[in-house]
């Protein structure tokens, strides 16, 4: 359960950011969405970024930053996770989103090892269509895998790796969007807790639907499945297969200084192959403009 977990908190690492427009605006142009602004925008609106576990494909506005915090634990495992989420816009283009992950792991299978570091992510991400403000968004991801965490205590892969995240945004109408998600994750030589090595695949797939409630609360049901591989001996692997259905609600605060605060709480639901698995996600987003001038066009 620890993998197939540690994988299921790095597909989402790059967790949902709320930027000022609403999700229903979708009548930007080309020209406008990669052209920054005279000013970063101010983030008192809705919130529309709006999934925890299921990535959305909207970058951080230009001279926006948001500080994502999560936290996951799961009952019958006993394996908890809290991930802390750095995303940054371009500084001369907003179609460019750079961003870190770092993890606290606690796998329940080695209850006597304690929490620690997990492995780390970089990551970089593209607009390539779309934006906030149009109906259909799309904006691969790819991700460096950094082996920060101990393998022994079945904290990380105990090499590096890459990922990839292939996340659309479609906006149904004005009270419902959707978000979907594949993705791949390779580490060409992952370790186990007894030393030995194999190469590993994993592939993961989402889906999330949003209730737009109100401009700031937002009532949400992901689905989130995973399939990864364990090391079982030297150059020995074992598929492992797990699914989640999420329900959750996520509200914003907006206060002065164009500071929005969004928490949010879910209860992950293992079906299938992860039956009689049961969670809580708690989420926590503070997002703020950090420049308030126009890059220089040199």
């Amino acid at each position: 359960m620890a993998a197939v977990l540690y994988l299921f908190l790095l597909a989402s690492s790059a967790l949902a950011q709320p930027p000022s427009a609403p999700a229903s605006r979708a009548t930007a142009s080309s020209a406008d969405e990669t052209a920054p602004p005279s000013v970063a925008p101010p983030v008192t609106g809705p919130i529309q970024d709006n999934s925890f576990l299921v990535e959305e494909a909207y970058n951080q506005e230009y001279g926006v930053v948001q500080h994502i915090s999560s936290f996951v634990s799961y009952w019958n495992s006993k394996d908890w996770t809290y991930n802390f989420t750095q995303e940054w816009p371009g500084l001369h283009n907003a179609r460019n989103q750079y961003s870190y992950g770092v993890n606290i792991v606690s796998p329940g299978a080695f209850p006597g090892a304690g929490a620690g570091f997990g492995d780390s992510q970089l990551n970089y991400r593209y607009q390539l269509v779309g934006s906030g403000e149009t109906r259909t968004a799309f904006a691969p991801r790819l991700t460096l895998l950094i082996p920060s965490g101990q393998s022994k205590y079945g904290r990380g892969y105990g090499g590096w790796g890459g990922q990839v995240s292939l996340p659309l945004s479609y906006v149904l109408n004005r009270h419902f969007v959707t978000h979907w998600n594949a993705g791949a994750t390779i580490v060409p030589r992952t370790k186990n807790s007894g030393g030995d090595t194999a190469p590993t695949t994993a592939y993961n797939l989402g889906q999330s639907v949003i209730w737009l409630a109100t401009p700031r609360f937002n009532v949400l049901t992901e689905t989130i499945w995973n399939g990864s591989e364990t090391v079982t001996a030297h150059n020995q692997t074992q598929r492992l297969h797990s699914l989640f259905i999420s329900p959750g609600v996520r509200w914003a605060y907006n206060l002065s200084h164009h500071l929005q605060i969004v928490p949010g709480v879910a209860v992950p639901i293992g079906v299938g192959p992860s039956s009689g698995e049961r969670g809580l996600f708690v989420y926590l987003s503070f997002e703020h403009p950090f420049k308030s001038t126009e890059p220089d066009s040199k």
